[in-house]
């Protein structure tokens, strides 16, 4: 049976101006020099964690102050287009989905306010504990308790620790990025045409 795991930011929702925002709050709090495009880069190619980490002040209390800020904009937060006309056609398709990312609970409360709760078998996040991506960790246990034709389940995502996860794992990737290792999507709706292929 075909599966999709999904990472979320950047790939289900559209959250990095709302980081971003989130960011710059935070790095005045902290009395921070803060430029967008730069941050923007580096989360995109790493983290906002390992941003945090970088800082000159205790990353408990500058991950707090991030938290609370992004999550009181949860009401800016939205789907990618394309997201829920490619989850309505999975369902039509028998395709399972999960979803695997970095964020911690409040993933649970933007699916329900986004109303795309009940298109996922389990949703594994930051509170599971896993080692996070690239690590295979988190994905070798969705593929292990469901019992996954790893030929048949892709790891969907937006930046290259999504590939390299995928590839770890065995998996196949499709991605918004152009990799030898994925298979490059412009727009989510590209993921129904990769499958009518098939």
């Amino acid at each position: 049976m075909t599966t999709f795991i999904w990472d979320l930011d950047g790939t289900l929702i559209d959250s990095y101006d709302v980081f971003l925002e989130a960011l710059s709050e935070s790095f005045a709090n902290f009395k921070l020099p803060f430029d967008r495009q730069t941050v923007y880069n580096f989360i995109k190619e790493e983290s906002v964690n390992s941003l945090l980490e970088k800082q000159a002040v205790s990353f408990e209390k500058i991950k707090e102050d991030f938290t609370n800020n992004s999550t009181s904009k949860n009401d800016k937060i939205k789907l990618m287009v394309g997201a829920k006309e490619v989850l309505d056609w999975t369902q039509k398709e028998n395709i399972q989905n999960f979803i695997y990312t970095h964020k911690g609970k409040n993933a649970f409360d933007l699916l329900k306010q986004l109303g795309i709760s009940s298109y996922f078998l389990e949703v594994v996040t930051s509170e599971n504990n896993f080692k996070r991506k690239p690590n295979p960790e988190a994905i070798n246990y969705l593929v292990k308790k469901y019992n996954l034709k790893t030929d048949e389940t892709y790891n969907i995502g937006d930046r290259k620790l999504d590939i390299e996860a995928a590839h770890n794992s065995g998996l196949g990737s499709i991605n918004f990025l152009s990799s030898a290792n994925s298979q490059e999507i412009k727009k989510l709706t590209d993921i129904i045409k990769i499958f009518e292929r098939k």
